[in-house]
């Protein structure tokens, strides 16, 4: 499925109740979906980890709807390697 394709499904799905509960109620149940993916990681259990990553995503495609932001255009950033360095891969000093 196609990024852009993914938001317009989340947004036909779930948009109305998205927007009822307004950007910061929904950027928190993506930040507990978040919690989640560190718990199937922590616990190392594959099925669970790509559940809640699809959880995460959807929660995250979720806010960007809420705010207005297209998630093709955010992630264009991206299409040419690091937008730093400009490097694929990255050629930056580590932090």
């Amino acid at each position: 499925m196609e990024l852009a394709d993914l938001q317009a499904r989340i947004e036909a799905t779930f948009g109305a109740r998205d927007r009822a509960r307004g950007v910061d109620g929904t950027f928190r149940w993506w930040v507990e979906e978040v919690g989640e993916v560190a718990k199937a990681l922590r616990q190392r259990d594959p099925a669970a980890l790509e559940h809640e990553l699809g959880d995460a995503l959807a929660w995250l495609v979720s806010v960007a709807n809420v705010a207005g932001v297209d998630l093709e255009q955010a992630a264009a950033r991206y299409a040419d390697g690091c937008p730093r360095c400009h490097h694929t891969p990255c050629t930056c000093p580590v932090a």
